[in-house]
């Protein structure tokens, strides 16, 4: 996704406050509406297989696998010094240094490297050797080499972590296919990359995943935040939850009494708890999808899908003859040329008005568009996104009300959530109404989760290490 686009057509011509939507497209959009009742079937549901994630004795079959991430204390604000960040979740990755220096005071500076799709599709070897020599330049450029600095590793992949430093890949994802590090510990694949150049001395002391770093980022300014959540390319979600209810953590017995749970969320539906919401639209995605069956909670939110959401819904509709006088467009019958960044254009338009949608409908080859097509396909649009926003809503409803705190804090980042016009306001409106109201939430936009968040999680790390000898 991205900036909103900028119209180049007459807004004065685009407006019409009397348009009416078809009540037939109306009717036959119902399946993309997330009723009271079926809410609360959804967080029923959620509730259920995030307690079967955490027990021991079914989390292989949950759907919702809540791994432990061994993260166990969040920032308070002492956290001092540099610290390394390594971000690696698509077809580039970051390097980071980051200077805290106290409380909302910090330096940072930073470094992109290409993974070139032969490295993705390659052997695990390759690709670790290739972050270990990036690592390696970005040390020597920022003057680092006489320095052995704490690093954390945001690995955004499916990861069972063992503890803080030992993490499996589970599966591989986002075109990643490298061979020998499926259940393998990611951490130890670089640090043997790492030891087998010699020339790189850091303290690689915590792996962690995006939702993870999201949460420390904004947990360091707000000391309330205990959910992380992204809503971008895919969505997941972690939390604060008890030791005593996760059963799979085998950390050392230190008393402390919370854990950082990664619920990898997107999974949620993989064995059909989702069917009773799942539309045509659905099916469609997900049968066409790199990775049919699964990601099901995923393919219905994220910002990866939503734009092919509302393309089947504008396809179809049209040919049934219901919209844009039966006549759409090579374009409009392509798979993935309706982008998601389209979505949030269109919602940005104010009522009554159709400028963005115009503008889009003509990129998609659809010039005889009229401004009831405008507001039908707006229409579609609002039902696509404002069920995603419905689902996260679902999902953090049911981990805050089973959190049960005072007051709790949201961290989120991901591009769906920055730029949809709207999103915020789906989401909050629906969270307000089932959440218990004795609990008190609110929402923050996190701060490069991926990149301070790690190098956080290895302060906090650090910290602690260093308070225990």
């Amino acid at each position: 996704m991205g900036d909103v686009i900028k119209p180049h057509v007459d807004s004065e011509f685009y407006e019409d406050d009397d348009i009416q939507i078809s009540e037939e497209i109306k009717q036959k959009c119902q399946d993309l509406i997330i009723t009271d009742s079926k809410m609360r079937e959804l967080m029923k549901k959620f509730l259920c297989e995030v307690q079967r994630g955490l027990s021991r004795k079914t989390h292989a079959e949950s759907e919702v696998k809540c791994f432990v991430t061994y993260v166990q204390d969040l920032p308070d604000g002492s956290e001092r010094g540099k610290f390394l960040a390594l971000d690696l979740g698509g077809t580039n990755f970051r390097v980071l240094m980051v200077d805290l220096k106290g409380e909302e005071d910090f330096e940072m500076e930073s470094q992109i490297y290409s993974i070139p799709q032969s490295l993705m599709l390659g052997s695990g070897t390759q690709l670790f050797d290739h972050i270990a020599e990036c690592l390696a330049k970005f040390i020597k450029t920022h003057n680092l080499s006489d320095e052995c600095l704490p690093l954390g590793f945001t690995f955004s992949f499916p990861c069972q972590q063992l503890g803080l430093t030992k993490g499996l890949l589970v599966r591989w994802t986002k075109g990643f296919n490298c061979e020998g590090v499926v259940n393998e510990d990611v951490v130890q694949l670089l640090q043997d990359a790492i030891e087998r150049r010699g020339d790189v001395k850091i303290y690689l002391c915590a792996i962690l995943n995006d939702t993870t770093g999201t949460l420390m980022s904004c947990a360091w300014k707000n000391h309330n935040c205990k959910i992380g959540l992204i809503v971008g390319t895919g969505s997941n979600a972690c939390y604060v939850e008890k030791v005593s209810n996760a059963e799979m953590f085998d950390g050392p017995k230190n008393n402390k009494p919370y854990v950082l749970i990664n619920t990898e969320w997107g999974a949620f539906g993989d064995h059909g708890a989702l069917d009773f919401i799942k539309t045509q639209y659905d099916k469609d995605i997900d049968q066409h999808s790199i990775n049919p069956g699964k990601q099901i909670h995923e393919k219905m939110i994220s910002g990866m899908y939503m734009g092919e959401l509302a393309r089947l819904a504008i396809e179809r509709f049209t040919k049934e003859k219901l919209l844009l006088g039966g006549k759409g467009s090579e374009k409009l019958f392509k798979r993935g040329e309706f982008l998601t960044k389209y979505v949030s254009d269109i919602e940005t338009d104010k009522p009554g008005q159709f400028c963005y949608c115009m503008e889009v409908l003509h990129e998609m080859g659809l010039k005889h568009a009229t401004l009831e097509d405008c507001a039908n396909v707006r229409f579609i649009c609002e039902c696509v996104s404002r069920r995603a926003a419905h689902l996260v809503s679902a999902g953090l409803a049911t981990l805050i009300n089973k959190m049960d705190e005072k007051s709790v804090t949201v961290g989120i980042d991901g591009s769906v959530y920055r730029f949809h016009p709207k999103f915020h306001d789906y989401m909050v409106q629906k969270m307000r109404q089932f959440v218990k109201p004795n609990i008190k939430f609110e929402i923050m936009l996190s701060e490069d989760g991926s990149g301070r968040g790690a190098a956080l999680v290895a302060a906090v790390a650090y910290r602690n290490e260093q308070r225990e000898e």
